[in-house]
């Protein structure tokens, strides 16, 4: 029997936590339906390269709450993790710090990222071509060849949070799925840490995943927490 007094399973996750999982999902559910319509969200919110032809610098915001529309796994697992992770941290740190804290390294893996593609594609940028043939088939201008190259999802975000997590409560045993081992967060970290960036160097053929902005999220969430710790420790506060 339940008492008609405790609290339902939304009212129990934090305010930012629940709003941007819901969030989130409103953006998934919209980018299927509303192409529908002639409105394509990820070309028009998605990150783009400077320089490509639907390049906006608000696209370092809107690309975040994106996410892969041919299948319901990277919304899911990414607002998973933000669930399991983000309300913790969120009941420490407070609301305003937390939503600080992820848009900051969601902001941060994207420009991770565009720095990525622009070495990626400094032959290009730099290039004196104004027209670009693709694979020997279609001549492209400079600015729509850059279109192609589009970054989105909440997975530099998340990273940080995954961060923040690790350094929070390092011994905290987490479970990885398939593995019915338990692994303290710390080492847990540090595993998708270097596989990421063993990922990211190694460039798979194939593998559409942007292991740099990953990596920008836990760059940027370090960043921050060492700083807050510093500006904490000068006020008398310890959260860390």
């Amino acid at each position: 029997m339940m008492s008609q007094n405790s609290p339902g399973f939304l009212s129990s996750i934090p305010m930012v936590t629940k709003n941007l999982i819901i969030i989130n999902l409103l953006f998934w559910f919209a980018s299927i339906v509303l192409p529908r319509v002639g409105i394509d969200l990820v070309h028009l919110l998605g990150l783009h390269i400077p320089g490509a032809e639907d390049f906006n610098p608000i696209q370092f915001v809107s690309y975040m709450f994106l996410h892969d529309t041919r299948s319901f796994a990277h919304v899911f697992f990414n607002m998973f993790a933000v669930y399991m992770f983000g309300r913790v941290l969120e009941n420490v740190w407070g609301a305003k710090r937390f939503l600080i804290f992820y848009m900051i390294t969601g902001i941060g893996a994207g420009l991770i990222q565009e720095l990525v593609w622009f070495w990626d594609l400094r032959d290009v940028i730099f290039s004196g071509q104004d027209m670009i043939n693709l694979n020997g088939v279609q001549l492209l201008s400079k600015s729509q060849f850059l279109n192609l190259f589009i970054t989105i999802g909440a997975s530099g975000a998340v990273f940080g949070i995954l961060l923040a997590f690790g350094m929070f409560f390092p011994n905290v045993p987490l479970y990885i799925m398939f593995l019915p081992i338990p692994i303290k967060a710390k080492y847990f970290v540090v595993f998708y840490g270097l596989a990421e960036l063993f990922l990211g160097v190694a460039d798979f053929r194939g593998d559409s995943v942007a292991h740099f902005a990953h990596l920008g999220g836990m760059l940027f969430g370090y960043i921050m927490i060492r700083y807050w710790k510093k500006k904490d420790a000068d006020n008398g506060r310890f959260f860390y």
